[in-house]
């Protein structure tokens, strides 16, 4: 771990690359949004997030630019056949073969990357409360159609930090009681919510054990952005998986 990059805890095949970029790697945001946000719909300047993205390619040694999505708390994943163009409406992707990059923008809700163990599909998904109840861990995890898959939790919004309504709460339980398991009172039709802990139960249902990553809380943590914390002035950070 360094101060730009955040190196996954996880044992990936060879060929597989991936990070997540703070906002100290080296950007050239101003202001509330400083230095290095990657989000081109959180206010900052397009150009800015433009020159953001585009230092990401030689800093990390990128074999292409990044897919990345239009993300809108749904459960759609996209394909990544290498050409990009239009950002796709989705919530997760995957990617099959050498020289493939995929994103995932957070400021508190769950990025989480996946590989097959044999290193020729990776996934990266977009996991807010919404999408995470609706299913897009399993979704993607069905796209991979993969023999094994490991995933890694990167970081959000810790449980101590997350409180939630009983919206968010009946959203899991009401279909999944064991999930209440997650959810820690705090006051009347309030609760803490572990996203991490919904989230290995979702990838345990679809077949995924091998799980690592997790034990971060973006509101706590200066390296990262939280919308929770700083409100509509909040950037992003990428979540990235590669093949080399």
């Amino acid at each position: 771990m360094t101060e730009a990059w955040i190196v996954p805890d996880w044992l990936a095949p060879a060929g597989v690359g991936a990070v997540v970029a703070t906002r100290n790697g080296p950007g050239v945001s101003v202001g509330p949004y400083g230095r290095f946000n990657l989000g081109l719909r959180s206010g900052d300047a397009p150009e800015a997030v433009a020159a953001n993205r585009a230092a990401l390619l030689p800093a990390l040694g990128l074999p292409e630019a990044p897919l990345w999505l239009r993300q809108v708390h749904g459960v759609d994943v996209a394909d990544a056949p290498g050409a990009h163009g239009e950002e796709p409406v989705a919530d997760a992707a995957i990617a099959r073969g050498p020289g493939r990059v995929l994103a995932i923008l957070t400021a508190d809700c769950l990025p989480v990357l996946f590989s097959s163990t044999d290193g020729e599909t990776i996934g990266a998904a977009h996991a807010g409360w919404r999408g995470l109840a609706a299913g897009v861990l399993e979704r993607t995890v069905a796209r991979m159609d993969a023999d094994s898959v490991q995933a890694w939790l990167g970081p959000a919004i810790g449980a101590a930090s997350y409180e939630v309504g009983e919206e968010v709460r009946a959203a899991f339980v009401d279909t999944d009681p064991g999930a209440e398991a997650a959810f820690t009172p705090t006051r009347p039709g309030h609760w803490h919510c572990d996203l991490y802990g919904l989230a290995q139960r979702k990838l345990s249902r679809a077949g995924v054990t091998n799980v690592s990553g997790g034990g971060f809380d973006t509101f706590r943590d200066d390296r990262l952005y939280s919308y929770r914390r700083d409100g509509a002035a909040s950037g992003r950070f990428a979540s990235l998986i590669w093949t080399r």
